[in-house]
């Protein structure tokens, strides 16, 4: 998957805010491909809802990464402005394509919440060398498969672990990468 994790005029800094958007969009497409994938693999989604289910545990879990991976970049101070700001902005496209699935209604703090709950339970998790371990992998998975259909519904978490976790991870660090000042 390619995404387009460079300023157009590169000369200019970026707040935390503005970079907090350019990382909100990405992350969105990242979670859109990852649920892409899931269905061309034969996995089952019914309705535009579900696909929105599915996007937002993805999003739970790579805004977790994120801040992991972060942690040694920014200031406690800047993570909390950083992350506060992308999920701000994710709140705001899930507002527009929950309206678009079911109607008028506040779909922002919904989607708040789960973020919030997941990452005081990705938390718990072991994160190294920038790599989130098995269990947290696993978790991810079975978050996923909550909100999937029921055919082939026990392979889910493999499919999530071994495939889309890695296929995720690309994307994300390059976006880092090319996003985010580094300190050399």
């Amino acid at each position: 998957m390619r995404v387009k994790s460079k300023w157009n005029l590169s000369d200019r800094e970026r707040s935390l805010s503005e970079t907090g958007g350019a990382l909100a969009f990405i992350l969105w497409r990242i979670a859109q491909q990852g649920t892409l994938n899931l269905e061309n693999e034969g996995f089952q989604t019914d309705t535009n809802a579900q696909r929105l289910d599915i996007i937002t545990e993805f999003l739970a879990f790579l805004l977790h990464l994120v801040d992991r991976m972060t942690a040694e970049q920014l200031t406690l101070e800047q993570r909390q402005e950083f992350i506060s700001s992308t999920a701000r902005h994710l709140a705001d496209t899930m507002q527009e394509n929950r309206t678009d699935a079911h109607g008028k209604g506040e779909y922002r703090q919904p989607l708040i919440d789960r973020l919030n709950e997941r990452a005081n339970d990705y938390a718990e998790f072991i994160f190294t060398d920038n790599e989130p371990g098995y269990a947290f992998r696993r978790y991810f998975g079975e978050n996923v498969r909550s909100v999937m259909g029921e055919r082939d519904n026990k392979w889910i978490t493999d499919q999530v672990m071994d495939i889309e976790v890695p296929e995720a991870l690309k994307p994300l660090r390059k976006a880092l990468r090319d996003l985010l000042p580094s300190e050399d």
